[in-house]
């Protein structure tokens, strides 16, 4: 589910889907937003990251597959 904007602004994922943060090119689970900032959580867990709302960006269809593909495989050539 996508939350959707105001027409000037853009798409963002919500709590709880995949994202990709477009600076570290880090795929992660949208934890939430503190100060305006989204934090970010693997999805193997671990730690949560900053990301500027700006810099986190919905993935396509084929990302989220690869993306939970990865997870279950435990593959590590994608970076979660």
């Amino acid at each position: 589910m996508l939350v959707c904007m105001a027409s000037n602004q853009q798409t963002r994922p919500a709590i709880g889907e995949l994202a990709k943060d477009s600076v570290t090119g880090h795929i992660g689970v949208v934890m939430g937003e503190i100060g305006g900032r989204v934090q970010m959580r693997s999805v193997r867990g671990g730690r949560e990251w900053d990301a500027l709302p700006s810099n986190v960006v919905a993935l396509s269809a084929r990302e989220v597959l690869s993306a939970r593909l990865a997870e279950r495989n435990g593959n590590s050539q994608v970076p979660l």
